[in-house]
């Protein structure tokens, strides 16, 4: 039986899940990719709570010209801001299950620029 994408996906996040939590001190940034656009939000699974999150269809991000790469990097300077205006410094990276490439990789690089120690 042959897995579509999203199948495949769903099944490679699980296994990050299995090991990537996020904790008070070292919340856990979770990106989704869509065909269109980006999202990220920092979370705190001990309690479930979402500390920060920004996504490209905020106002400053999508009236922003470029690619979709530049407004992922965009999108992880607006995550990061918030989540050090929230009081947190250092975040475990959780990619959802897509590769470390392309807007992925633009978000975290945009996240590190702005502060965020992963």
């Amino acid at each position: 039986m042959k897995l579509t994408k999203n199948q495949r996906r769903l099944r490679i996040k699980s296994r990050i899940r299995k090991v990537v939590s996020g904790t008070e001190a070292r919340p856990r940034l979770a990106v989704f990719r869509s065909n269109k656009e980006i999202y990220a939000q920092v979370v705190d699974d001990v309690t479930g709570k979402t500390l920060a999150a920004a996504s490209s269809r905020d106002k400053d991000i999508s009236s922003a010209k470029g690619n979709k790469s530049e407004a992922a990097t965009l999108v992880g300077k607006a995550v990061a801001e918030k989540a050090i205006k929230a009081g947190v410094d250092t975040i475990a990276f959780d990619r959802g299950g897509y590769l470390y490439h392309g807007r992925v990789k633009s978000l975290a690089e945009g996240a590190r620029e702005a502060g965020l120690k992963f």
